[in-house]
Formats: structure tokens, C-alpha cells, sequence
């Protein structure tokens, strides 16, 4: 059980003390922190409504009603207007704040934490995740409780909403590069794992209108994960064992708030939730020539195909504000995260699940190819993404310091922990913000180089730490 605090927002498990877990008095602070942030702030505001307006929604989770409840009324409580979106996901959220004209956002999501996990993900006035030096003073509001409610007259009031899913779905089949009638007409089957959240509802719905025939498996947004929400080929048996029986062309499957998306083959292989942005990437360099971004901890299979369509090839630190900053720097068409990510400016500057089914989708029906054939045309890359928990005595930042060392004379990046680029493989440490772990991810030609490469990492990092 566990409280992370970051940058990025709140996360934590549900119960237990207030301080060590994300319980109602955290969900309280933490919304009136970034409520009183706002009422600060010296940004220019979207509408002339002499109150603020955020824009919140949550994805299906067990706990999602009752911190949704705490938060809304916290919102109000402090005298700003919501609008409430109800069951929605995070690039549905994303993309409401510009169209309602709201001064922020609020998605209540652990992403792909499972179902104990909750968190507080903050957007500012366009609809993307806050800097780190907005985060850090929201922290701070919160560690100082410096908040000032609103009196009786000046309470904020709730405007419910649930058309957004709709408008998101539409906004994406209205992007230029998406061929709704070329998918019509490839009569596609395909597979939808919703992880009983809200992507149940909204990608079998945008699937429908783009004429596919949908197949639906845990679409119920019930809050009760079948299977660790992380789109990992060993968390997907049930999907990959479903596309192969129902003939289909492929399964779609994404986490609990839809900003990750992965696929499979229509044999039930994995296409690889890294190869999920390299694909769409490379139609939408073929149609729409220019440069792209991805993370740290991404493939390098995005550089290849960026440089085959002549763009330049960026990354970024890991995360999605990180990612967003540099696409804006080098007017990157397309960016996102190995983690099955799509963020395509044409749209928003935000990952999206729906996005990336529907660009996905046109450029099969353009190759008129089986996915896996698709796979194959993209170049041989394979990783290890590992992880090892911390403990409060494990100092990370020696470790990283003394692998630093270890590793002097290879090409070596310390934006964002450490990563180690060797001629054909790379290796990526780092501490993540979202859980108490180190990740340890590596590439290289073959998954038994890769697996290999990050067992002996592991090895050399469990012995610098005494663990």
C-alpha cells in the first residue's frame, strides 16, 4: 500500500492511513491543491466566465464514484464550475477541456495500475499534462494546505455531460488521414479486450462506424480487471486465444483509461505494444512527410522507419509531458511512447488509443496485407522490460551513479536515469514516477540478446545495492 506523489499528480492504492494510502482526505487535498493552483494562476483564461471551469472524468474503476464524488465537490466547494463527463477516458478529457473552453482538467485513472490503484492525473488549460514546475507548486499548495473555500454564494456548479465519448469518436473519424470507407471496405474482423473499463464502450463503438465487425471481450466498464491491465503479451493468453478461434483480423486491446493501445495477429502473436506507434507512424510519414519523437525507453525501430521516410528522429525523457515538449521543439507530425502510445498533434497533444485504431486500421486497408505480414516489414527489434522493488534502503541514485561509472566509455544519456547505448543493444534504468520500482528496459536484435543483456544488469545492480 502505497501514496506517490510527483509532478504528474497523485497515485496511490485505496484505504488504509491518510498520508500512506490515496484515501478520501488525499483525493480532498490533492483536488483542492490543484483547484487553488488554478485560482492562482496567471495564465490567460480560456472563457470570460468570472469563474474557473475544469473538466473531470474517470475510467471504470471500483473506487472511481467515490473519489470522483470527493473531487467534484472539492472543485466546488472552492468555487470553480465542473464539467462533469462521467465515465470517460483520459484523451476523451483531453480533448473536452479546449472545447468546453475549460481552464483545466481532471482524469481519475491509475492507468494500467490494477484495480487497488487510483490517481489524480492534472491537465492545464489545453487540455495536456501540467510541466514539472506547475506540478511542483501544486505539491507544494498541498504539503502548506494554503486553500481558501469559496462562501455560500460563490459555490462552483456541476454541468453533466456524457456526449464527449461520442464527440471524441467523431473528432477522430473526421482526421484527414483516416479512411473510414477503405476500412469499410476491407470488412475487417477484429477483437476488442476493454478490460472491463471504458474502452469497452468507446472503441467498439468507433469500430462499428468505421464498418468493422467487433468481436467484444471483457467490454464490460465494471471496474473488475480480468487480467493485469497492462497490455503485456503475458497478461493477453485470453485475447490472443479469441483471435485465432474467431478467425479474426486482429485484437485490439487497451488499458483501463485508453491511452495504450497494443495488437494481435491474427495467429494470436503479439504485434509487439512498441510497434503499435512505429506502424502508424510510418503512414502517417508515407502520406505526410516529417519527424517524429518517441521516449527513452522506446524502440529504436521509429528512428528506422522516420529515417527511411527522410524525417528526423528524436527522444525524449520518459513521460508524456517530456514527450509532448520536444514534438512541439522540432514540429514533430506524430510522436508518442514504446508503450503502445499514439500522441498525433492533428488531433491533440495527448496518447490515444483511438487515434491510433483508426490510423492503424486505414493503413491495413491501404497495404492490404495480414497484420502479421505488417510486422514483419517493420525492422527486428526485441525487449526485456524489467523492473526491481524498492525498498527505502536502496538508494537509486548511487546505483545509477555507479552503473554510470561502470559503463564510462559507451555512449551514455543521464537526462532521464541512465541509458547505455551499446552498437546493437541498449539498456535504459531508471526510477519510475509512477510506481516504487527501478525499470530496467533493454533492445537488442533477439529477445534471447535482450533478455540476457538485462539479466546481467540485474545482477550488477542487485550487487551494487546489497540486495
Amino acid at each position: 500500500m502505497t501514496l506517490i506523489k510527483s509532478i504528474s499528480g497523485i497515485r496511490g492504492t485505496i484505504g488504509g492511513k491518510v498520508g500512506d494510502n490515496l484515501t478520501p482526505v488525499d483525493a480532498v487535498k490533492f483536488a483542492s491543491a490543484y483547484g487553488t493552483w488554478l485560482k492562482n494562476s496567471t495564465a490567460p483564461r480560456n472563457n470570460e466566465s468570472d469563474k474557473l471551469k475544469v473538466v473531470v472524468g474517470r475510467d471504470a474503476r471500483i473506487s472511481g464514484p467515490m473519489i470522483h464524488n470527493l473531487v467534484v465537490n472539492t472543485l466546488i466547494g472552492l468555487g470553480i464550475d465542473v464539467i462533469d463527463l462521467g465515465l470517460s477516458t483520459t484523451p476523451t478529457v483531453e480533448i473536452a477541456v479546449p472545447l468546453e473552453k475549460a481552464d483545466g482538467g481532471i482524469i481519475l485513472t491509475a492507468s494500467h495500475n490494477p484495480k487497488q490503484w487510483n490517481a489524480l492525473k492534472l491537465l492545464n488549460g489545453k487540455g495536456e499534462f501540467l510541466n514539472g514546475i506547475e506540478g511542483e507548486k501544486i505539491l507544494v499548495i498541498a504539503e502548506d494546505e494554503a486553500f481558501d473555500f469559496s462562501d455560500v454564494d460563490s459555490l462552483g456548479e456541476i454541468t453533466e455531460n456524457d456526449a464527449y465519448m461520442d464527440i471524441h469518436i467523431d473528432e477522430v473519424l473526421n482526421l484527414p488521414l483516416v479512411d473510414v470507407d477503405a476500412v469499410k471496405a476491407a470488412k475487417f474482423k477484429v477483437v476488442v479486450d476493454g478490460v472491463n473499463s471504458s474502452g469497452g464502450i468507446i472503441i467498439p463503438k468507433l469500430l462499428e462506424l468505421m464498418g468493422v465487425e467487433v468481436v467484444k471481450l471483457y467490454c464490460e466498464p465494471n471496474g473488475h480487471f480480468p487480467h493485469n491491465p497492462e497490455p503485456l503479451k503475458e497478461h493477453l493468453t485470453d485475447i490472443s486465444e479469441l483471435v485465432v478461434k474467431e478467425k479474426a483480423d486482429l485484437g485490439v486491446v487497451v488499458d483501463p483509461d485508453v491511452d495504450r493501445l497494443a495488437f494481435i495477429c491474427e495467429d494470436g502473436e503479439m504485434f509487439g505494444e512498441e510497434y503499435t506507434l512505429v506502424a502508424c507512424a510510418d503512414y502517417v510519414l508515407s502520406k505526410t512527410p516529417g519527424n517524429t519523437v518517441s521516449n527513452m525507453s522506446s524502440s529504436r525501430a521509429l528512428r528506422d522507419v522516420t529515417n527511411s521516410h527522410n524525417g528526423t528522429y528524436e527522444a525524449s525523457a520518459v513521460g508524456e509531458v517530456n514527450v509532448v515538449d520536444l514534438m512541439k521543439k522540432n514540429n514533430a507530425i506524430i510522436g508518442g511512447e514504446g508503450n503502445g502510445g499514439i500522441i498525433y498533434p492533428e488531433s491533440h497533444y495527448g496518447r490515444d488509443s483511438l487515434v491510433g485504431v483508426a490510423l492503424f486500421l486505414t493503413h491495413l486497408a491501404n497495404k492490404k496485407m495480414t497484420v502479421s505480414a505488417l510486422r514483419a516489414s517493420y525492422p527486428e527489434y526485441y525487449m526485456s522490460k524489467n523492473k526491481i522493488e524498492l525498498t527505502p534502503q536502496i538508494d537509486v541514485d548511487a546505483i545509477l551513479v555507479a552503473m554510470t561509472e561502470k559503463y564510462k566509455n559507451e555512449d551514455i544519456t543521464t537526462i532521464d536515469g541512465v541509458k547505455i547505448d551499446f552498437a546493437n543493444e541498449w539498456v535504459h534504468l531508471r526510477k519510475s514516477n509512477t510506481e516504487p520500482i527501478i525499470r530496467i528496459y533493454t533492445e537488442a536484435p533477439s529477445q534471447a540478446q535482450a533478455d540476457t543483456l538485462a539479466l546481467r544488469i540485474i545482477e550488477e545492480i542487485k550487487a551494487v545495492a546489497g540486495i
